[in-house]
């Protein structure tokens, strides 16, 4: 909702003074249907040049999340804390036997078919199964698992941030189009150098309205969708980076609520359950 405002306020602002200085939208708006085929028309042609097929689909999907905003609500982050406990609880309790079963075939899994929208994330359901299958087969060094864990989170960051790249990328190559476009327009007017002042000003301004949309795209729409997108995946990557968290603190030999806390406090503030909502949360589990 923020950024369909923030469109209403840049172009109200930018074509309201404007107009407000009595200038004309006229020849803008001649002129700026075949400049923006040239200035967008090259952008996404670079970069369908400079990405795979991947990532130009995820760009589209990330377009759609710098609207939805971050898949994670503070309900999920409470989930994956509820998530957690029940899985280290039954370790410390049970041994590694009785999780053989909820790792090996997560999808039938008592436990993480109580969280649906945790389950269909296949990189942290697999990311929790594998490292807790670590465990399982005597891997107890703690900064090791820590270690394989980073990494692991470290690739899926880089991968998950490539259609923000590319978005930034896109906006950083606008302004140099605008100015290819409104030097097409010069070369166009110097042809026509033997017309009247009145056609040789109309062309020198709609060669400018290219250098203008150049510079207006690039800092005034994609630039800052790029910057959006980039802050959702990070935000997102702090889900992860939960699970890393609590596991760890797990093998250092630390009781399931002390694991648990030491997670809550990686959850981003917004979302950040109290530590009273947490325990009332934990005290239902153990009593279910």
């Amino acid at each position: 909702m923020l950024q369909i405002i923030g469109v209403i306020v840049i172009f109200v602002m930018i074509f309201g003074g404007y107009v407000l200085e009595e200038g004309d939208l006229a020849p803008i708006l001649h002129a700026a249907p075949f400049e923006l085929m040239m200035i967008m028309g090259g952008a996404v042609g670079a970069m369908m040049m400079g990405n795979s097929g991947k990532i130009l689909m995820d760009v589209l999907k990330g377009l759609g999340k710098t609207l939805a905003g971050p898949k994670w609500k503070k309900k999920d982050y409470a989930d994956l804390l509820a998530l957690l406990f029940t899985l280290t609880k039954t370790m410390k309790t049970k041994g590694v036997i009785a999780l053989e079963t909820h790792i090996e075939n997560s999808g039938e899994s008592s436990i993480f078919t109580q969280y649906p929208k945790i389950l269909k994330d296949h990189f942290a359901t697999d990311f929790i199964c594998d490292t807790l299958r670590m465990m399982t087969m005597n891997l107890e060094d703690p900064h090791q698992v820590e270690d394989n864990m980073e990494a692991q989170l470290e690739k899926h960051h880089h991968e998950a941030g490539a259609p923000a790249h590319a978005l930034q990328t896109m906006a950083d190559g606008l302004p140099a189009l605008g100015i290819v476009a409104a030097v097409l327009g010069i070369v166009k007017t110097m042809g026509a150098i033997t017309e009247p002042p009145e056609y040789l000003g109309r062309s020198i301004g709609a060669a400018l309205v290219g250098t203008f949309l150049g510079i207006f795209l690039a800092y005034g729409i994609v630039g800052p969708l790029a910057s959006r997108l980039q802050q959702i995946v990070d935000e997102e990557a702090a889900f992860y980076k939960i699970i890393q968290a609590v596991l760890v603190a797990h093998l250092h030999g630390n009781a399931a609520q002390i694991s648990i806390e030491i997670g809550r406090g990686v959850v981003p503030s917004p979302s950040q359950p109290s530590f009273n909502e947490l325990e009332d949360a934990l005290e239902n589990i153990e009593a279910a």
